[in-house]
């Protein structure tokens, strides 16, 4: 479904990924991990348009993607749950996932089904956004991607600063779109979880992908978790 090749790019004359490659078929999960400033938001920004590469090939169901502009790259079907979630602090829960509702054909997400899925949304529907504790936060920006109905749902640092009890909350959310078939790539650096949950691991090291690979082959090789993810 989405596959990088190549892919380098840089803020100004300061390069931070150095030819990236890596790969997410339909309906896996896939992740991209490494330590804090490796260049894992860099990536995501290459693939979804927020800065365009300097060189290598992004393509979506084979189409070439990288150079086209951010709305365009999301309207072919990829969301993004970004660093720091983003969202509207005076809409209320239900007016931030209203706002990013996009129907292509038959909607598989509408606003009534991420209710369902995410009862304490449901239940905080007329809460504005900064009323919310970081967990519900986090959940309302995941729900907002959902509404624009991607076919490669794309989480940056999803976990980051949240409670234990709440991170394991939003790995079992993804456990649950993943068995509904939703193809995931997972920008975080919590190995355990998502030794339970991923297909495919990605290691970045200072801009380039340094291992790739099974759940069975990167829980077996516990050095390499120490060397690289710091665990």
């Amino acid at each position: 479904m989405l596959k990088v090749a190549g892919l380098e790019a840089a803020y100004g004359d300061s390069q931070v990924l150095f030819g990236v490659d890596l790969s997410v078929g339909a309906g896996e999960v896939v992740t991209l991990m490494g330590r804090n400033g490796m260049g894992k938001t860099t990536t995501v920004h290459a693939i979804m348009g927020v800065m365009p590469p300097r060189a290598g090939t992004v393509t979506f169901d084979g189409e070439p993607i990288h150079g086209l502009p951010s709305y365009r790259i999301a309207r072919l079907g990829l969301g993004l749950v970004p660093e720091g979630r983003q969202i509207f602090p005076n809409l209320t829960v239900r007016e931030n996932l209203i706002a990013t509702s996009r129907a292509m054909g038959a909607p598989t997400w509408t606003l009534q089904r991420v209710l369902e899925f995410f009862p304490r949304l449901a239940e905080r529907q007329g809460n504005m956004g900064n009323q919310l504790s970081g967990g519900e936060q986090q959940m309302l920006a995941i729900g907002r991607a959902l509404m624009t109905n991607p076919r490669l749902l794309i989480l940056d640092e999803a976990t980051e600063g949240l409670a234990p009890l709440v991170r394991q909350e939003i790995w079992s959310v993804l456990g649950r779109l993943k068995r509904d078939g939703q193809s995931i790539l997972v920008i975080d650096k919590n190995v355990g979880a998502l030794l339970a949950l991923a297909d495919h691991h990605h290691i970045v090291e200072k801009g380039r992908v340094v291992w790739a690979g099974t759940s069975a082959a990167l829980a077996a090789d516990v050095e390499l978790q120490h060397r690289y993810l710091g665990v």
